[in-house]
């Protein structure tokens, strides 16, 4: 099992932790052992349910049990997963989650189903490579995130998730037809101006799906095309007021390196301080949200942030919050989709599991 760093150390490298183990034997036989716990290996199974999924079970899950009771089993698992002890959280919403998921992943003592998953196909006008992202959720703590190019559209899919978001969601969805061009970073500070101009921009959005609707494809994509272009200094003026900041820019996209000053504004969380200062582009984007057992889903617009070929950024704008994203540089083999057919298939089959 892959799992992320503490958080909310989100460049640290994945961390490695076995779960079972195959012994190949003569004549085509095989023993399987579980190394769930802190008692060493012991008898289990491993089911091939059919292409592309399997499931393990242990036959002695005693072997996971601490002579300390759950008390002594979620305090090692607490410092084991999160770093830290209980006594280090002073939030009582984050240790009441954190409970929640222990709760929840101690229930099935590893008896799981696996499936496979792809790695997103890459193609020469994606705006990064593709891949594997850790980020900062809140309480929640760090999760893993697959981002994808669709077109003019870029998804990043839970891969891990929580109690509000489960895995296979579509956790943010950026629209790259809409640029969002940030004011100098002393405006930016400003909450107030950063959402009029985000919401400006979704006002455009709306428009831009009516027509659709309306049967004017043609037009309402017109409105929205543009290359994406790296975030310059705005002109020494400024945008006039209600222009939005979020016009296409015209210029020639800026030398490679140039970005502009980026900070977050003032009452915006972030798990994570050390955040890039200078940024590359910015993108109109949504988020999904929910309350506990995925209730009430739904999406709130937000800043898709590009800092640099390795790390992004989402502003959260109804939940006053940041979330800072940084590739996972782990290695895996054979995990190509073999087109992108099987790969937007697979990213159906994920979230019909948890819809």
């Amino acid at each position: 099992m892959y799992l992320p760093p503490h958080d909310p150390h989100v460049d640290d490298p994945m961390r490695f932790k076995p779960l079972f183990r195959i012994h190949l034997m003569e004549r085509k036989s095989a023993t399987v052992e579980c190394m769930y716990g802190h008692r060493g290996p012991h008898n289990g199974h491993v089911q091939i349910v059919k292409k592309d999924e399997f499931s393990t079970k242990c036959n002695q899950t005693d072997h996971h049990r601490m002579s300390g009771g759950r008390q002594e089993e979620f305090r090692t698992w607490l410092r084991e997963e999160w770093g830290r002890t209980l006594e280090d959280i002073f939030h009582e919403h984050m240790q009441e989650l954190i409970l929640m998921k222990f709760i929840y992943t101690s229930q099935y003592d590893n008896c799981l189903t696996y499936r496979r998953i792809y790695l997103p196909p890459s193609r020469p006008d994606d705006l990064i490579r593709p891949g594997l992202f850790k980020g900062t959720y809140g309480s929640h703590g760090l999760e893993i995130v697959m981002l994808s190019f669709h077109g003019k559209r870029a998804r990043g899919t839970k891969i891990t998730g929580d109690p509000n978001i489960p895995a296979g969601q579509q956790t943010v969805e950026i629209d790259l037809r809409h640029r969002i061009q940030l004011p100098d970073a002393e405006s930016l500070r400003d909450f107030n101006e950063l959402s009029r101009i985000v919401l400006e921009v979704r006002e455009q959005v709306r428009q831009e799906q009516e027509q659709e609707q309306e049967g004017g494809p043609e037009d309402a994509e017109g409105l929205g095309r543009q290359s994406p272009q790296p975030c310059e200094e705005p002109p020494a003026e400024g945008p006039a007021p209600g222009d939005g900041g979020a016009a296409a820019a015209a210029e020639p996209p800026a030398q490679s390196g140039q970005g502009q000053p980026f900070v977050l504004p003032v009452g915006v969380s972030s798990r994570n301080e050390d955040y890039p200062r200078t940024c590359r582009m910015c993108f109109y984007g949504t988020g999904l949200i929910a309350g506990h057992g995925f209730t009430s889903p739904e999406r709130t617009p937000g800043v898709f942030v590009l800092f640099d070929e390795d790390r992004f950024g989402f502003i959260w704008l109804e939940l006053k919050s940041f979330s800072l994203y940084s590739r996972v540089q782990a290695a895996f083999r054979n995990a190509d989709a073999p087109s992108p057919q099987a790969f937007e298939e697979m990213l159906k089959n994920i979230q019909s599991l948890t819809s």
